[in-house]
């Protein structure tokens, strides 16, 4: 009875587990899916899941361009035929695309006919075209630079001060550590007008100065490390003292290793938090070479609507590179999950 009480429990915690894992993956299958689209088909209602079988042709005369069109049998029949039941090797299409040419009909080869379901074509249109003012590309480029920089200052500085707080014996090292946990409870919207003048007046403003520097240090990432280090016993850097490690040798041979998982941890919410990072860049830079991606994204919107294709084509571009390093790091994530303490 016991047994069956455990499964059935069991059972339970799974199918509420898959539960909430369907719900979580669900919008980005969506965005994924609608980035596939034709534009015609993202607000169509009901909505579906798998695109329509389409089929495009290249408008004749000056503004040649492939467009989506509907077939027809003869230029005075207006309904929609599917080109399989039309035995013509001549089809008459008519552009059912919005724009100045929907409606506009035109006759043309089979063989010019393209068929197509996903458009896989919208990827790179929103990397090179989905800003007239920069290319996407360079809105990859600069949150790339800041992410990864600021992650490696973050690790460096957090590193060091945390093995100080930890193990170093210094004047108020306790209450310098208790000031630096206080600052975590002010809003970050309260420091931004003080760091916008200090930024302006070191004349910052729309540089990487000014979208890296601040970041540099973080007191959580502080405040991690020393609760780790706390945990490493003090006999195994006696040990290494008396072999005439010094401190730094202690902490680059001895303490960094222990605290991989923990680092890369770190590593990650670091990287993901500068990624996604909206308000800072927002507010210090304005030229559009200067902006992030979440900065870049948000200025699309333009007088003429948003092209969602392009938008959740550009979001995928965004989301990959978080995807893939979580692959590489869970590992480490779940590791300093099950060995980290916050031993006071």
């Amino acid at each position: 009875m016991h047994r069956f009480r455990n499964m059935l429990l069991d059972l339970l915690v799974h199918i509420i587990l898959i539960t909430v894992g369907i719900f979580m993956v669900v919008p980005f299958v969506w965005m994924v899916v609608t980035s596939l689209k034709d534009p015609t088909e993202v607000l169509a209602f009901p909505p579906r899941w798998i695109p329509e079988q389409k089929y495009y042709a290249v408008l004749p005369g000056e503004n040649a361009r492939e467009v989506r069109v509907q077939t027809i049998s003869a230029p005075d029949t207006g309904s929609a035929e599917n080109p399989s039941t039309i035995s013509s090797d001549q089809l008459v299409v008519r552009c059912i695309e919005p724009g100045p040419d929907q409606g506009r009909k035109w006759s043309i080869g089979r063989t010019d006919l393209r068929s197509r379901r996903f458009l896989w074509s919208n990827y790179p249109r929103a990397w090179s075209e989905i800003s007239r003012e920069v290319t996407f590309s360079r809105y990859f480029y600069v949150t790339t630079i800041v992410a990864l920089l600021t992650t490696l200052g973050q690790l460096i500085t957090s590193t060091l001060a945390a093995f100080a707080f930890a193990r170093l014996k210094f004047f108020l090292n306790h209450i310098i550590f208790t000031i630096l946990l206080g600052t975590m409870m002010v809003p970050q919207p309260v420091l931004l007008i003080p760091d916008f003048i200090l930024l302006a007046k070191f004349g910052w403003l729309n540089t990487f100065y000014a979208l890296i520097v601040p970041w540099l240090a973080n007191v959580f990432g502080i405040f991690l490390l020393r609760q780790y280090f706390l945990t490493i016993p003090e006999e195994l850097l006696d040990a290494a003292r008396i072999d005439g490690c010094g401190n730094i040798r202690i902490l680059v041979q001895i303490m960094v290793p222990l605290a991989k998982p923990i680092l890369m941890t770190l590593a990650l919410f670091t990287f993901i938090g500068s990624w996604n990072s909206f308000m800072w860049p927002l507010i210090v830079t304005n030229s559009p070479d200067m902006r992030t991606l979440q900065v870049g994204l948000a200025s699309l919107q333009s007088e003429s609507g948003i092209q969602w294709t392009l938008m959740m084509a550009a979001s995928t571009f965004s989301l990959i590179p978080l995807i893939v390093l979580f692959f590489f790091v869970q590992k480490h994530l779940i590791e300093s999950f099950a060995r980290s303490g916050l031993k006071g």
